[in-house]
């Protein structure tokens, strides 16, 4: 659920499919199984469904998937606000545990929190679903390098 209500201007008006696009054309989206079930401009929110592949017993999601998903929501809400023919990268993150990640999904809600030319600054919560009931699992602060990429543009 989106929680800002003055939702930046993205500058590419294909900014989702743009996004889409550059997530889950990455082989390491694709292997996850990643599902991007909501986008605006600043904001992106990934599922990720449990894979035993991903835990590190069963029933509870690894430190590194529950990163990861953070990494992709925070710098996927940076990449939403580039310019057409633009590209994003993860310069650092911070993840913070906060509880066991069991369920049978995680979903994380990446953030816009200050957009620059050159860095840009996000933040991610995650949640375990379990039985319809969300638990904060994890928060994350993400920094994105943009970069002109040729192979983003649509031209």
């Amino acid at each position: 659920m989106r929680a800002s209500p003055a939702a930046p201007t993205a500058p590419n008006p294909a900014f989702a499919a743009t996004t889409r696009r550059f997530i889950m054309e990455m082989p390491i989206a694709a292997y996850f199984g990643f599902r991007i079930t909501d986008i605006g401009p600043g904001f992106l929110e990934i599922t990720q469904p449990y894979r035993r592949e991903l835990c590190y017993i069963d029933g509870i999601f690894q430190a590194g998937a529950v990163g990861t998903i953070a990494d992709f929501a925070g710098a996927g809400a940076c990449v939403t606000m580039l310019p057409e023919g633009w590209g994003g990268a993860t310069a650092d993150y911070t993840i913070k545990l906060l509880a066991p990640a069991t369920g049978e999904n995680l979903v994380a809600r990446g953030r816009l929190i200050q957009f620059g030319r050159t860095l840009s600054v996000a933040a991610a919560d995650v949640f375990c679903v379990k039985d319809d009931k969300e638990t904060l699992c994890a928060t994350a602060l993400i920094t994105a390098r943009t970069f002109p990429n040729a192979a983003t543009s649509t031209s």
